[in-house]
């Protein structure tokens, strides 16, 4: 109608365009990480990390956290949690901007690749965030933002193809069935 056409001028006037998708890499070196059994979503002490070890050691590593637990640092004395093993380098890719679920799946199956040969990763993981103040969240219902919007889901891919899933909402919020 002509409200669709008064907006279609608008964007064409005003040259509003989709933003793509920031594309950033990083190499982690010498970096600790958990040991994980795909098999053993609890741990057990000196053989595997929980699963929710994992997911706050994963997100000091995102936040670019130390991990060297010294006693003079402000900002935090976390630690690897045990037990765990130093990888001489790790990967990290940062994608920022509005992604559909489809090249979510797609991402998905390009990491899964990564196990191919050579085979290196015993697993890996991919997050995917949605902003802190967006509108709705899981379902059809509001975003509860209150304190810190939380609004996430991270994959956790095993070499034998086995994942685990994990997801975290604002207390607010409906969560996923």
């Amino acid at each position: 109608g002509a409200e669709g056409s008064t907006l279609m001028s608008y964007f064409a006037k005003n040259q509003i365009q989709a933003l793509k998708p920031k594309i950033t890499f990083s190499t982690l070196r010498d970096l600790q990480c958990p040991v994980l059994q795909s098999n053993d979503l609890q741990g057990k002490p000196e053989e595997s990390c929980s699963t929710e070890e994992l997911f706050e050691w994963l997100g000091a590593v995102l936040n670019q956290v130390s991990l060297d637990n010294k006693s003079s640092s402000f900002l935090s004395t976390y630690c690897c949690p045990e037990p765990n093993t130093v990888v001489e380098k790790a990967f990290l890719c940062t994608i920022t901007g509005f992604i559909i679920p489809e090249t979510i799946i797609q991402l998905l199956e390009q990491l899964c690749c990564y196990f191919g040969e050579p085979k290196l990763a015993y697993w890996l993981t991919l997050t995917v965030h949605g902003f802190a103040d967006s509108p709705v969240s899981w379902r059809e219902s509001e975003h509860g933002f209150h304190k810190g919007g939380e609004n996430l889901y991270n994959f956790v891919i095993f070499r034998n193809l086995d994942y685990w899933l994990q997801m975290a909402v604002g207390a607010h919020d409906d969560c996923p069935p």
